[in-house]
């Protein structure tokens, strides 16, 4: 855990309740809406955090015609500024195109009038059509490893206490993970099961099951670089900030069951690194793939 002493904000409440009171927008009138945001260690917004109320607050201005509601199938985004914990987020929508078939929207997440992250989605009326999907490959079920939740709760650190008391969604890596140490073995693939802590309540929507997978995402979508090149979280100097993330739901997906995470990392070069990740569901079903560049500095890189 950190060398230095951290400042480590208060808790308070279940840890998936939390964050689905930050998924609840308060609507500001002509397609602008506001949140708050988690505490977090470093004192800046998490990006998985932004991202999903920016896909909550552009599902918000979507058409209903009567045939069907139009599902979240791809996102585009960049982050382009830290968001600070203080200031209240506002979400500016702009209805690009409604169509047919399909509708977009591009939402700019606000502070202080400057985006901190600038976003393109686009949502698509069910309807048939050709049907294809990689399946999974063979993983050890996740009941049978160790949760990353049991990990952090038995280190005697407030920073480590911290992350298990707000995580909410339970994360299994297949083989080691590199929360404090880096792996045995250089490589750039990694598996990993995740699901949502607890429950969610009846009636959740399934663009709130997907916003929620995008905010879970984001915290394990650069792992594969650390892996390969014999770092982790806890690397002394270490910098890792997320600068895009393009994310496509292929079928529908349920946060509340384990969603296998396979991931690879194809490229790292200028301090950037790239993560791709093919989630499926416990059936072996391809329901989403999530592609993300991010910085990645140490200090002794050449």
């Amino acid at each position: 855990m950190p060398e230095r002493p951290l400042t480590v904000p208060p808790t308070a409440g279940e840890p998936l309740a939390s964050v689905l009171r930050t998924l609840r927008l308060e609507r500001l009138g002509d397609d602008q809406f506001s949140g708050t945001s988690l505490p977090q260690l470093n004192a800046r917004v998490y990006g998985g955090q932004v991202l999903a109320q920016s896909i909550i607050a552009a599902g918000e201005t979507l058409p209903d015609d009567g045939d069907g509601v139009r599902q979240l199938h791809s996102v585009h985004g960049y982050f382009l500024r830290p968001g600070r914990l203080d200031v209240p987020i506002t979400f500016a929508v702009e209805r690009l195109h409604d169509g047919r078939s399909f509708s977009t929207r591009r939402t700019h997440a606000l502070q202080h009038d400057k985006p901190i992250l600038s976003m393109i989605s686009s949502y698509q009326e069910d309807q048939p059509g050709r049907d294809h999907s990689e399946r999974a490959p063979d993983a050890p079920d996740p009941e049978g490893l160790t949760s990353a939740i049991t990990l952090f709760s038995a280190i005697d650190d407030p920073a480590a206490r911290f992350m298990s008391s707000i995580a909410g969604f339970d994360i299994r890596h297949v083989g080691e993970n590199v929360y404090l140490r880096p792996t045995q073995e250089r490589t750039d693939e990694q598996m990993l099961w995740m699901r949502a802590r607890s429950p969610l309540p009846e009636g959740t929507t399934q663009l709130q099951h997907r916003a929620l997978l995008a905010y879970a995402c984001d915290q394990v979508m650069l792992e594969p670089v650390l892996r390969e090149h014999g770092l982790s979280w806890q690397t002394a100097g270490l910098s890792v900030a997320s600068l895009d993330h393009s994310m496509w739901w292929h079928r529908p997906v349920s946060v509340n069951e384990w969603l296998l995470f396979v991931q690879h990392s194809p490229s790292a070069q200028g301090g950037r690194g790239l993560g791709i990740a093919k989630v499926f569901d416990r059936s072996g079903t391809h329901v989403a793939t999530v592609a993300q560049e991010g910085m990645v500095r140490v200090p002794d890189a050449r």
